[in-house]
């Protein structure tokens, strides 16, 4: 699957033209005559150019994975607080800030940039006169999938933002206004229903969606809009059909973050998959550097050398390691709590001097790092050829069960998130790395969901996902739609224990409900858009 992968980047990039996307402002959109002579290929390019700009590091792989990744209360500040980390981790960010505003290397222009390739698709569909027209829908419902799921990631960050379609002129995009979330939920729910209705129910690579993608998504959607009951429907569809899907639960909970076994499982729904192929951040996998332990020889690059270990950024808070009950498979394979430095096997706490700086002396995230190495021609592992999961088998059951517990429907509820409990209960032997050959038992931990209550079935529930789904991207969504920011960041909160920006000790972050649930609309948007508003507190 790798190899199709290969040509899914490649052709992608050739036909959109990478470099000039790069430096094009988001409100550029293609001019009519660019679709003068129309094939259902330069659809396919067009679409492939979508998915291809979302290995690039200003998506998910640094920029933003590392705004979200700070903001939840699972990750903290390491080794290195530049200061657009700091206010993302700390709650003091401004409409200026680096990692969102202003640039070629940010997030919200390469956002933009899926999403007008993807229009750009759409609209070379609508407008080919010649061709299949299953074959031709197919090819476009891969493209709306991709904007639905950019501009997913930009309503629950934002709130209310530009809405760009296919049908938007050039003059409109320039000066557009922020359209109201609800719309924008709207037509993201259109362009998933249509590709729901055209995918095909397999594809050859998890990463590029079948229609278990859509409904997953509707789900996820619906889940973020507290539709229970088409939040249910949907995730139902998916579970009902796991057979005509190929989809089910990895038996291993490990072999999920196993570069070498990635590709042949049927956990994964949607993922963004990194091949190796490194076209300068087009394509490298940041979150391995970031997250790896600094100074540290446990783990090596394809020519058997070592990796030279991460950067020691993105840091676990010590709490999300010590209040995880050490029974739990899922913390022995989400976690580094060793290194190899200096020829010499050190514990957490004893993490000592590397390269450049000192690792921070608290366990760090594996998933990136443990079974990707050998993959990578990179030090840090920024070439490796993980996969990261956008969406797995193992959350449409978790949404389901949340849905199904706010519906009282009991038995689905339970059945659905217990085939997640009972695979974290299994257990299994550690591979890689100075943990090699580790077991860790089949136990009793965590039990399964029974006999709880409402209210503590959905505070359960929302543990589960956050253990399951640790630095997976997820945590500060669900933070968001369940509001649950006073109690993740106060006194009593998972990072209580870390230092704030002063470095003078402990303190609770300046976390504000009234503003810090959205992000700020970038200042240099605004500065070139009359119509453009600011989120209130900025």
């Amino acid at each position: 699957m790798k190899t199709y992968k290969y040509l899914f980047l490649l052709i992608g990039l050739s036909i959109i033209g990478c470099s000039d996307l790069e430096e094009d402002p988001i409100t550029e959109l293609s001019p009519d005559d660019y679709f003068s002579s129309l094939s259902l290929e330069q659809v396919e390019g067009f679409t492939n150019g979508a998915y291809a700009h979302m290995v690039h590091r200003n998506f998910m792989s640094r920029e933003m994975t590392q705004t979200l990744m700070f903001r939840s209360d699972m990750m903290a500040i390491g080794r290195t607080g530049a200061q657009e980390r700091i206010d993302h981790d700390d709650f003091t960010v401004q409409a200026d800030n680096g990692l969102i505003a202003g640039g070629n290397n940010t997030y919200w222009s390469k956002v933009y940039q899926i999403i007008g390739a993807a229009n750009e698709a759409v609209k070379a569909g609508e407008l080919l006169t010649e061709g299949d027209e299953a074959e031709i829908n197919e090819v476009v419902a891969r493209a709306r999938f991709a904007r639905a799921f950019a501009y997913f990631h930009l309503v629950r960050q934002f709130g209310d933002i530009p809405y760009l379609d296919h049908t938007t002129a050039l003059s409109e995009a320039a000066i557009a206004p922020r359209t109201p979330a609800a719309t924008v939920y709207e037509n993201i729910i259109e362009d998933l229903e249509f590709a729901k209705q055209w995918l095909p129910n397999t594809q050859p690579s998890r990463a590029i969606p079948a229609k278990s993608a859509a409904s997953s998504y509707l789900a996820l959607v619906y889940l973020t809009l507290e539709e229970w009951q088409n939040a249910y429907d949907e995730a139902k569809e998916v579970i009902d059909n796991e057979g005509v899907y190929n989809l089910g639960l990895e038996p291993d909970f490990q072999s999920l973050f196993d570069a070498s076994k990635q590709d042949t499982s049927i956990e994964p729904i949607f993922v963004l998959d990194f091949t190796g192929i490194s076209d300068g951040d087009q394509g490298r996998d940041y979150q391995a550097a970031f997250t790896g332990i600094r100074g540290d020889d446990q783990y090596v690059k394809a020519d058997g050398s070592s990796t030279g270990g991460g950067w020691s950024v993105e840091v676990p808070a010590l709490k999300v390691y010590t209040t995880w009950d050490d029974q739990d498979y899922r913390r022995a394979v989400t976690f580094d709590d060793k290194a190899l430095q200096n020829g010499v096997v050190t514990e957490y706490t004893d993490f000592v001097e590397g390269s450049g700086g000192s690792a921070v002396n608290r366990p760090h995230v594996a998933k990136y790092t443990r079974l990707a190495d050998g993959t990578s021609t990179e030090g840090n592992g920024r070439t490796s050829m993980s996969n990261y999961y956008m969406m797995r088998y193992a959350e449409v059951l978790m949404i389901g069960a949340e849905a199904a517990n706010e519906l009282g429907i009991t038995a689905d509820a339970e059945s659905w998130v217990n085939r997640v409990m009972a695979r974290a209960r299994s257990g299994g032997v550690i591979s890689g790395g100075v943990n090699d050959g580790t077991v860790i038992p089949e136990s009793t931990v965590p039990a399964d969901f029974s006999g709880l209550s409402q209210d503590d079935f959905r505070s359960r529930l929302l543990e589960e996902r956050r253990l399951e789904f640790a630095y997976e991207m997820k945590r500060w969504y669900d933070i968001v739609r369940r509001k649950l920011g006073d109690e993740a960041f106060g006194s009593n909160g998972l990072e209580s224990e870390v230092s704030t920006e002063s470095g003078v000790g402990p303190g609770p972050k300046s976390f504000d409900p009234s503003r810090d649930y959205l992000l700020p609309i970038p200042i240099s948007e605004i500065l070139i858009n009359p119509n453009l508003t600011q989120n209130p507190g900025y």
